[in-house]
Order: C-alpha cells, then structure tokens, then sequence
C-alpha cells in the first residue's frame, strides 16, 4: 500500500471509532437516565469496538507516516483518547461497574472531536522529535492523561452519588462511596506515576535536544503545576487521611489542569511544544 492508501485507511477508521465512541457514550447516558440494562451492554460493547479500531487507526496512520503517530496535535489528541480508553477499559474489567462509562464516554467523544478538527497532514519530524526518547516520553502522558481523566470521571460520580437516593438499581451498578474514593485515588497514583516519569524523560530528552533540562517553556511550566497539585492530593490523603468529597473535587480540579496544560498552553500559549 502507499503512503497515501495507509492514511485514506486510517481516516475511515478514525471516522468508525468517533461514531462508535458516540454510540457508546450514547448508549451510557440512556443507561444511566433509564436504567435501561440492555444501553449499558451495548454500550461496553461500542466502547470495546471502538478501541479496536482506534488502535488499528493508530497502527495504520504510524506505518503510513513512517513514525510513531505522537507529533502533532491531532496525533497526540487521538492518542489522548486512545489512553483514556485504554483505561477505562481497564478499571471496567477490573471494578465491574457500567455507570463509570456514562461520565468517561463524554470526555473521550469531546477529545477526540478535538483530533477531529486539528490538521492531518504528515509533516516531517523536526531535529528536536528525531529521537528514541519521544517513543518513552509521550506514551507516559497518553498513560498519566488517561488515568487522570478516569479519576476525574470517578471523581465526579462519588460527587453525584452522595446527591443520590437510595436505589437498587444504583446499588447494583455503582460502587458506594468508600469505594469510589478508593478508586478514584487508585487512578491518580497510577497518573502521578507516569506524569513523574513524563517530566523526568522529558528532562533528560531536553538537555540533550537543546542543551538544558529545563527552561520553564510553558508546557514544562504547568506540567510541573499539574505534577504539584496531584502530589498535593497524595500527600493530604497519605499523611492526613484526606478522603471523600474533599478529595474528589481535589481529583477534579487536576485533571481541568492537565485539560489545559494539553489544550490551553497550545492555543494560548506558544513555546517549544508547541508542535505538540
């Protein structure tokens, strides 16, 4: 196949993962409004597909540019989707609970309709990305975003169950509070974990590309914002007990951090990452 076949292939199957990721987050909502068990499943199910496929377009748009596909914004955004999914996905299997899919869903829909409206034209890597450290250095963030963005949609529910009447049906698909904060905070350390590791290797990758681990470029600078409010969160909760809803507005105002340390400094604040 050629250059050009490998991304005409690649734009089908971005364009099949939006309309199933819709159709799940879709499904999702009616589940939760209706309590319709049935939207639930086929919601999973979409979620499942759509994953396949977004992984498949991610395959084909790397071997159609020749690279990985983590240069650009479009690029990073898919695989920021990409990420949250693969997480959700995760803590789904692990946790069993089909409620967490209404509050992900969106959140992915809108990121990837974000990837939708960038520019997908393949440009040639600049000297800076012409590295091993990019492969290292980006596939943490897309892991720490997609944890801190499955945190944040734990979050959220632990905030509306505490507003929600008692209820069999609820009882039965959402976890109470205890372990919802459990979860959420489960998540978070799994991102502060990788976004540690994304500011190291950046480091490391910065000396050597431009000859200084840190120059406090504005995407270095609320990296290191966000990295401080999640060691925040885990130092209250660890040293002081901090939990509940406390903790869970804490989770919710990192991950609006790190929404903007990825879209705000792009589009209002240029510097060095800005191809990214």
């Amino acid at each position: 196949m050629s250059h050009e076949q490998f991304l005409n292939l690649e734009n089908i199957l971005f364009t099949i993962t939006m309309f199933l990721y819709l159709f799940s987050m879709i499904g999702y909502v009616f589940f939760f409004a209706l309590k319709k068990e049935m939207a639930g499943k086929l919601a999973g199910y979409a979620a499942l597909a759509g994953f396949i496929l977004h992984t498949a377009a991610l395959i084909v748009r790397g071997i159609g540019a020749g690279r990985l596909p983590m240069t650009n914004q479009y690029e990073f955004a898919t695989s920021f989707a990409w990420g949250i999914c693969l997480c959700f996905l995760v803590f789904l299997w692990k946790y069993k609970f089909r409620a967490l899919g209404t509050f992900v869903m969106p959140v992915i829909f809108i990121i990837i309709g974000y990837a939708a409206m960038q520019s997908r034209e393949v440009r040639d890597l600049m000297p800076a990305l012409r590295s091993n450290w990019l492969a290292i250095h980006v596939s943490s963030a897309i892991v720490s975003y997609g944890a801190f963005g499955v945190s944040f949609a734990v979050s959220l529910m632990y905030l509306i169950r505490t507003r929600m009447a008692k209820d069999s049906f609820w009882d039965e698909h959402i976890p109470d509070q205890k372990k919802l904060d459990m979860i959420s905070y489960r998540a978070v350390s799994l991102g502060f974990l990788f976004l540690t590791f994304v500011i190291v290797t950046g480091a490391i990758w910065a000396e050597r590309a431009w000859g200084s681990y840190w120059s406090w470029d504005p995407k270095e600078t609320w990296s290191l914002i966000t990295w401080i409010i999640y060691a925040i969160y885990l130092h209250l909760r660890i040293s002081r007990g901090w939990k509940d809803k406390n903790a869970a507005v804490f989770a919710v105002v990192g991950f609006i951090c790190v929404i903007f340390t990825y879209i705000g400094v792009n589009t209002w604040l240029p510097g060095i990452h800005s191809y990214a």
